[in-house]
């Protein structure tokens, strides 16, 4: 499985960026897709998740209210809109998957697909 990421860039705090993420290859062992974001000196920290089969979604504490996860199966992608962007949010974003459907979504040592990474950069 190959993940593609894109739609990072520079935005000024206050404003929104999209980011998007296809998945391609073995996609049907696929159950969870989501992102994650690392800063420099930083551990890999969840951001949001979608679980396929069961629908569900999951946020960090830190995104929710400003960021939403959502998907489109018949392309296998999974988008984040983030919005209301601060200082803090700036990081490099990495779309994530994995073929275990249940358990701990929060951890990335449980995911076994990796995009390669979208800088996203809020200026003040």
């Amino acid at each position: 499985v190959l993940l593609q990421a894109y739609g990072g860039g520079l935005v000024q705090a206050g404003g929104s960026l999209r980011l998007s993420c296809t998945a391609s290859g073995r996609t049907i062992t696929i159950s969870v897709m989501g992102w994650f974001r690392q800063s420099p000196g930083k551990e890999r920290e969840f951001v949001a998740v979608d679980s396929w089969n069961g629908g569900n979604t999951y946020y960090a504490d830190s995104v929710k209210g400003r960021f939403t996860i959502s998907r489109d199966s018949s392309v296998k992608s999974v988008y984040l809109q983030m919005n209301s962007l601060g200082p803090e949010d700036t990081a490099v974003y990495f779309c994530a998957a994995r073929r275990l459907s249940t358990g701990n979504y929060y951890s990335h040592f449980t995911y076994d697909y990796w995009g390669q990474g979208t800088q996203v950069t809020v200026s003040s």
